[in-house]
């Protein structure tokens, strides 16, 4: 008795791995109310070291915020073009976000009173970290199989958007998810198509019982 999938559902699984993209051009509108709890859902079965589910989720519904939100986005992506130096103007061509016009907009956090869970982060505490990053993953294939694009925004101060959803000491937001309709999905990564980088070949990161010598540096 195999306790795999069948052939149809493997190659769904596959699929959306394979075709999710980190998106930024949405097309405005809401997002259903039900599919939104299938996404919320799916992140929440991720899992979590210790099972300590360690992420809070923050759905933004107030244009304010919104706008706030996307300002102080704005003022990291300037901060971090100085900080590139010679590729500050390739930078500052490339769309960073759909913050703006997609239809759902998230705040991704790890919760506060984290340093009590010590069960698989004794030496290694950022496995909280870890696990936050697969309920957005989770949330990023089930996305794409409903057919709605995702993106996750990283350039904001921390402490500033901290600020803005109040959150208490100790929580610490990750990300900001911008989920909606989209036009279509990129045929390949957009920073790959911008020429930005390239995927690595898959035998310069996976390696057999030891790290090989020559990548080894004294």
């Amino acid at each position: 008795m195999t306790m795999g999938f069948d052939e149809s559902d493997i190659a769904a699984v596959y699929r959306a791995i394979y075709e999710r993209r980190d998106m930024r051009h949405f097309v405005r509108g809401p997002v259903d109310s039900a599919t939104m709890h299938r996404l919320l859902s799916a992140a929440h079965h991720a899992p979590s070291v210790g099972f300590m589910q360690p992420w809070r989720i923050v759905r933004i519904t107030d244009g304010a915020l919104r706008i706030a939100l996307h300002d102080a986005v704005e003022r990291e992506r300037r901060l971090t073009a100085d900080a590139l130096g010679e590729r500050s103007d390739e930078f500052m061509r490339l769309k960073v976000e759909g913050m703006l016009d997609c239809g759902e907009l998230l705040v991704v956090a790890l919760m506060d009173g984290r340093d009590k869970h010590v069960f698989g982060r004794r030496t290694l505490p950022e496995m909280d970290l870890a696990s936050v990053a697969c309920a957005i993953q989770n949330m990023w294939l089930a996305a794409r199989a409903e057919g709605l694009g995702m993106g996750w925004v990283s350039l904001f101060d921390v402490d500033e958007v901290r600020r803005l959803l109040r959150m208490p000491a100790g929580a610490k937001p990750v990300a900001i998810l911008c989920i909606g309709q989209v036009e279509q999905f990129y045929s390949q990564p957009m920073l790959e198509t911008e020429r930005w980088a390239r995927r690595a070949p898959l035998d310069t990161c996976v390696f057999e019982n030891a790290w090989p010598d020559d990548e080894v540096k004294n």
